[in-house]
């Protein structure tokens, strides 16, 4: 009797094993990706500007101005500022040099532009490498590169920096305007100074 028992028992164990495994498939989720389609950003036009700020006596006083004309050209199709303008050139005529001061303007264009070469035009390009942004000037039949601070907010896209006329060759120009100026440029030491060091700007909205 106990061999027939542990007889069953082992068929039954032999059945169990011998059945084929059933597998469980677990249901997959389908999923959609969405993509955004990122548009082109454009050029609002005649929305270039650039300003500036010189500075003299020892104390060094900020004086203020701008340029009313820059021309932009060579700009690219991009979805950054970086790329729309990388390798764009800007054209700027002294001639649209504005201090709201009329016997100023007339005094640089003449005495601090007049003693440079090449003084009807700043010019240069913009140039983008390495997450650093920099200007290619030419001023003053010197063509050298100009660090600056980009930010782009609010579809604006800025720069900032600071140009040291000595890198341009400006000595003979700031010595000129500084003679033209003299008593206006001294500070409370009575020493006259105009500063080789100017703050620039420039900025273009896109939308």
């Amino acid at each position: 009797m106990k061999k027939i028992v542990l007889m069953a028992f082992a068929m039954s164990l032999f059945a169990v094993s011998c059945k084929k495994e059933e597998k469980v498939e677990t249901p997959v989720e389908e999923t959609t990706e969405v993509v955004t389609e990122v548009g082109n950003l454009k050029l609002v036009a005649d929305s270039t500007k650039v300003s500036w700020t010189a500075y003299k006596t020892t104390d060094k006083v900020a004086v203020g101005g701008s340029f009313t004309e820059i021309e932009l050209k060579n700009t690219q199709e991009g979805t950054t500022p970086e790329e729309v303008l990388k390798g764009a050139s800007f054209s700027i005529p002294v001639s649209s040099l504005f201090t709201n001061n009329p016997d100023r303007d007339n005094k640089l264009k003449q005495f601090f532009f007049g003693a440079m070469n090449d003084t009807e035009l700043i010019g240069g390009t913009i140039n983008f490498a390495n997450g650093k942004t920099k200007l290619m000037l030419s001023l003053n039949g010197v063509a050298k590169p100009v660090e600056v601070e980009a930010t782009f907010e609010n579809n604006v896209f800025s720069v900032n920096g600071i140009l040291n006329l000595d890198d341009f060759n400006g000595q003979q120009a700031i010595e000129s305007i500084n003679n033209v100026c003299k008593d206006l440029h001294k500070g409370a030491d009575g020493v006259s100074k105009t500063w080789s060091e100017v703050a620039i700007s420039g900025s273009v909205l896109f939308e």
